[in-house]
């Protein structure tokens, strides 16, 4: 919904606020403003002309050579290109210095060896949308009345000095699907009344009845059909504040009759129909269900097929218009049209939803009455567009209206408690206030034996219920004022589960080392559900999948997340690193799924990349070992490394990741076949059962004074079977090293010349350290000898 502020301000004060502050204050009471747009924004230097003069371009034939008269009697020559300019015409002219939308600045030019001051301007390039702009001037400029004055400011006689708010309505807010419901919305936060139009005109001596008759056979689908007649009218096009008001609106004008009833639409709420009279051609009014492939061509100028259950309005023979959707062309009103007869009507919501869908046809119209129309704007709507017809189509309003009413318009009665709402917001309202915001939303109430008893105005067709009014309250209240409160329970109120703090830990470790989060969907193909799987599992497939690629749920993360990362590659992110948090789905015993949250890393290209200092680094397996061991140090475990085979995985470049003896994950390198079904460069890929690794006790942090002593450290190289794992050597040099070894790393590998085949060099530098002395060498090298003896037995050789 978009609302014009300056055309809001004729039916409540809004004590001239800013739009933007007014915007504020309606999104914080529960309609959300989804954009301010002011309507003069960079139009500057926009004055009225008057074309004296129009010769042909001597030099180019789809240029005009205009003398415009710019006012105080200054004649401005000015080249036109538009098809449509002709001497006489009063025109929007931009003159030097003028700002259009777009950043366009207008200058003093020459075209084709003639001097151009200016420009003459169409509609769009006042930032007018090409669908709001009149179809006489859709492919021109823009021609203004003949009495508009040279000189004059074209913003404020175009209404251009205008903001209007777009709304982004709920569904059950049809109520501010109009001028008048966002008043009554304004009003009520604001403490401010509503103005309604004064509908006066007069009536000519014959009454409708002696032209028009009216016949309703549907009455469960339209339980009320008011027709008022209108003769003697011109059909021309509607004076510029008509016509602004509905651009504002987001409205195409078209002529003064249709725009009376786009303009009442816009204004109540209520849809309204014009017909021509002499083309319904039998001066009735029948309103029935279509008959089996009966046919009716819309204003749209397409042919539909009607079945029964199509609400139709028909001349006594042949259907004139589609019920509450669109009108027919062969009623349609025309430059030629002196008669109209004036629809208003109240149509069930479900009858104008149905054929709305079967016909692929929405209109503003069936927006309006698939959501509920006011029944007591049924008949005021009617009699407005009589009175704007008399006045802006010189129009002769019959006396009195052809009225079909079988419909309850009577207020909804609801009934609610103080302490109930009260209850429902966890505060303490005052019964004053409540009562203050009712009558601020013009609900008349009357408060006996602790009951608010609420008459709800038909215009509010959401308010059904006491949870509804507790809404209202709270929202005009103010939703900032209801406290923050804990829920009352036993237990400790609020917080973090243990593991939902390990997670967190997870997710700040793995931000905090450049991975970025991806979410990935849960289901996958039938072939990719359980590739890359550490416990593969019979899969478990949905009843009704929307398509075969989503059709089973997921036994890992790796294949979604490969998915992600061939994704942003292929879009020029040459390095990209992701992981994600997410569940996994097994089949467990007796057929129970069994939901296991993992932790999945994908990641390719340079790892480092610092190119002033002409260092780089790509993503290998050691880079993703290290992120895995600093995690796993993190959360207060320590890892270790087998070497293993897994489907997609390279095999002389993976490893499982174990945890007590026990398998938690794997880490490897994409094997060479899938990175190129993939179109990847080398990419390195873990996952890890998070749920298991988060639900294990660790024991709590244990702090230690910063030491006063050296450490002393020892290297030892050793030559050992190329098939001989690091892993295996270290933990040898552990056990035999005793209390004083602290630290154990290998800082060097070599397989090359002088090296037997098979063999290779691994070398460990060891740290010795006793926190309550200085080591002397003697202590040291009884120690170190301890673990020369010890690797000297396992089949290693000094080097």
């Amino acid at each position: 919904m978009l609302v014009s502020t300056k055309w809001l301000k004729e039916y409540v004060n809004t004590q001239d606020l800013p739009p933007a502050e007014l915007g504020e204050k309606i999104t914080r009471a529960g309609i959300e403003v989804d954009a301010v747009i002011d309507r003069s924004e960079s139009l500057a230097n926009l004055v009225i002309g008057y074309v004296t003069e129009c010769a042909k371009h001597p030099e180019a034939d789809k240029l005009s050579i205009c003398q415009v008269d710019v006012g105080g009697g200054e004649i401005d020559q000015i080249i036109c290109g538009a098809a449509n300019i002709a001497q006489g015409q009063s025109v929007i002219v931009a003159r030097p210095g003028a700002k259009l939308p777009g950043g366009m600045k207008i200058k003093k030019a020459k075209l084709r060896g003639e001097e151009s001051n200016g420009m003459i301007c169409s509609l769009q390039e006042l930032g007018i949308e090409s669908k709001l702009v009149p179809k006489n001037y859709a492919e021109g400029i823009y021609v203004l009345p003949e009495a508009a004055e040279p000189g004059t400011d074209v913003v404020s006689y175009l209404d251009l000095d205008d903001t209007v708010l777009e709304l982004g309505l709920t569904p059950n807010r049809a109520d501010a699907m109009s001028m008048l419901g966002v008043a009554y919305e304004v009003g009520a936060i604001l403490e401010e009344a509503v103005s309604l139009p004064n509908i006066e005109y007069a009536e000519a001596n014959d009454r409708a009845e002696s032209m028009l008759s009216l016949e309703i056979n549907a009455p469960e689908a339209n339980p009320l059909y008011v027709a008022k007649v209108v003769r003697n009218i011109t059909v021309k096009e509607s004076p510029i504040w008509l016509q602004q008001r509905l651009m504002a609106a987001g409205v195409r004008p078209h002529n003064n009759v249709v725009d009376v009833t786009n303009y009442v639409l816009m204004e109540y709420g209520q849809p309204l129909h014009a017909f021509d009279y002499d083309s319904l051609g039998t001066g009735n009014i029948t309103v029935r269900q279509a008959k089996q492939g009966e046919k009716i061509t819309t204003l749209d100028d397409t042919e539909r097929s009607l079945s029964p259950h199509h609400l139709v309005i028909t001349n006594g023979k042949d259907p004139v218009a589609l019920a509450g959707v669109m009108g027919g062309a062969n009623s349609e009103v025309s430059d030629s049209t002196t008669t109209v007869v004036i629809e208003s009507a109240y149509f069930a919501a479900d009858s104008i939803r149905r054929t709305s869908k079967d016909h692929n046809l929405r209109s503003d119209a069936s927006s309006r009455y698939e959501k509920g129309v006011d029944p007591n704007r049924v008949i005021p709507a009617a009699e407005r567009a009589a009175q704007l017809l008399a006045q802006l189509a010189d129009g002769e309003v019959l006396g009195g209206s052809l009225v079909f009413d079988e419909l309850d318009k009577q207020e909804r009665t609801v009934k609610v408690s103080p302490d109930f709402i009260n209850s429902r917001l966890g505060m303490k309202i005052p019964l004053e206030d409540m009562l203050d915001i009712l009558s601020r939303l013009k609900f008349e109430t009357e408060a006996a034996n602790n009951q608010l008893i609420i008459q709800v105005p038909t215009r509010r067709q959401d308010i059904q219920i006491e949870e509804d009014v507790v809404e209202e309250i709270a929202r005009l209240y103010g939703y900032d004022e209801i406290p923050a409160t804990l829920p009352r329970t036993d237990a400790t109120p609020g917080g973090l589960s243990p593991y939902q703090a390990k997670r967190r830990i997870v997710r700040h470790f793995l931000e905090g080392a450049g991975l970025l989060q991806a979410t990935t969907y849960s289901l996958s193909s039938e072939q990719s559900a359980t590739q890359f799987a550490l416990e593969p599992t019979e899969t478990t497939r949905l009843l009704m999948p929307m398509s075969e690629e989503r059709s089973v749920l997921r036994q890992s993360l790796l294949p979604h997340l490969l998915e992600s990362l061939a994704y942003n590659t292929a879009r020029r992110t040459d390095s990209v690193a992701l992981y994600e948090t997410g569940a996994v789905f097994l089949k467990g015993q007796d057929e129970l799924l069994d939901e296991q949250e993992q932790l999945a890393i994908v990641m390719t290209g340079l790892w480092l990349d610092h190119g002033w200092q002409g260092e780089k680094k790509p993503v290998d397996f050691f880079v993703a070992k290290g992120i895995v061991e600093g995690l796993a140090e993190k959360l207060g475990f320590k890892f270790s490394f087998e070497r293993g085979e897994l489907d997609g995985l390279h095999p002389g470049r993976t490893a499982f990741i174990m945890l007590d003896g026990a398998r938690i994950g794997v880490i490897g390198e994409l094997h060479p076949s899938e990175q190129k079904k993939r179109d990847l460069k080398t990419t390195i890929a873990v996952e890890l059962n998070l749920a298991t690794l988060l639900t294990l006790e660790t024991e709590g942090l244990i702090y230690t004074p910063v030491p006063r002593y050296p450490s002393i450290s020892r290297d030892v190289a050793l030559v050992l079977s190329k098939i001989v794992e690091a892993q295996s050597i270290e933990q040898v040099i552990r056990k035999a090293g005793g209390k004083l070894l602290k630290d154990v790393r290998v800082f060097d590998l070599y397989e090359g010349e002088g090296m037997e085949d098979g063999k290779k060099s691994l070398a460990f530098s060891l740290t010795y350290f006793d926190p309550e002395k200085t080591l002397t060498d003697e202590e040291v090298n009884a120690a170190h000898d301890k673990v020369i003896n010890a690797l000297t037995e396992s089949g290693a050789e000094l080097r």
